[in-house]
Order: C-alpha cells, then sequence, then structure tokens
C-alpha cells in the first residue's frame, strides 16, 4: 500500500506498524517522533499502531542543543 512520510510517497507491506516503517526506513526507534494525519502518537503505541492506505506521516528526529 501507499502512504506519504515527509511528503514522499513510500511503498509498505499492509499490517504494517510504525516500528517496522522505521525499520524499514532505516530510521532510529530512539530520539524519534511520529505523527500520522498530524496526530502525534506515541512511542508506547507505535508497535500497536497499524498504518493504513494513504495516511500522511511526519517524522521528526530529536536534535540536541542548547
Amino acid at each position: 500500500m501507499k502512504i506519504q512520510v515527509n511528503e514522499q510517497v513510500v511503498e509498505v507491506a499492509d499490517n504494517t506498524n510504525i516500528e517496522r516503517l522505521l525499520l524499514q526506513l532505516d530510521k532510529p526507534l530512539m530520539g524519534s517522533a511520529v505523527a500520522v494525519n498530524q496526530e502525534v502518537i506515541t512511542r508506547s503505541q507505535w508497535e500497536s499502531y497499524i498504518i493504513n492506505e494513504g495516511d500522511n506521516i511526519s517524522l521528526f528526529q530529536a536534535i540536541a542543543g542548547g
């Protein structure tokens, strides 16, 4: 199925959860934040949150600084 990740079309398997998506995209699990259709999904929900066809996903990386 096709979804959008940071405004890029990405093909993922049916029943893909957020954790699997991050692994597929070679993104770190630690220090990442995810929003699906402009709703932030907490880290504790990643394994159970199933992505749907057409979802618009935003991935963010935590950046340390000061």
